[in-house]
């Protein structure tokens, strides 16, 4: 064998190599994008199961809160759907609908002493709370699994193989203008 076709053996094998490479790391932050759903998705199931129960204890102190509780049960329901169809876009509409109605079922418990002397209530509220926090902050680490993704598979010469194998683009999780605006707390009280 000559010089010249061992150079080019040797130059498509490290071609061969790099390829597999380029591949390797685009499937590890395709399941990265994966995992990081997964990690919201376990939260959003905690915080489906606990809301009936807030619903419920709240039903018991607040009479004339019906249209409320209402909106946060359909809200619930429609992240539920969103979550289930593994719909991002939805999700996050969802998710500011469903956040803005616990925000103010949060604050009319304010007008109910008994309700927020409640222990039952006090925990649900907490936990819920805390559900938030952590759906907030999962949400943070899925965005950016989902933006480096994106960001590979539109960067040369990882795009190649990207469109070679059919590798997609990942939705960001983004919530409405709304729920990241100050809430007008005299609105809840009128």
């Amino acid at each position: 064998m000559s010089l010249t076709a061992v150079i080019i053996i040797v130059v498509l094998v490290l071609l061969c190599a790099y390829a597999v490479s380029l591949y390797n790391g685009l499937v590890r932050l395709k399941h990265g994008v994966s995992k990081a759903w997964s990690n919201i998705d376990v939260l959003l199931k905690q915080r489906h199961d606990e809301l009936p129960k807030l619903v419920e204890t709240c039903k018991q102190y607040m009479q004339y809160e019906g249209s409320t509780l209402e909106r946060v049960i359909a809200a619930r329901s429609a992240v539920a759907s969103a979550r289930e169809q593994h719909d991002v876009g939805a999700l996050g509409k969802a998710e500011s609908g469903l956040r803005a109605g616990l925000g103010q079922l949060f604050a009319l418990a304010e007008n109910y002493p008994e309700l927020k002397a409640n222990d039952s209530f006090q925990h649900l509220q907490q936990r819920i709370s805390g559900l938030e926090n952590g759906i907030a902050d999962r949400r943070e680490l899925y965005n950016e699994a989902v933006n480096l993704n994106n960001v590979r598979i539109e960067q040369f010469p990882d795009v190649i193989i990207a469109r070679m194998f059919n590798f997609q683009a990942a939705e960001l999780l983004v919530f409405s203008e709304a729920e990241k605006a100050d809430v007008d707390m005299k609105s809840l009280f009128n």
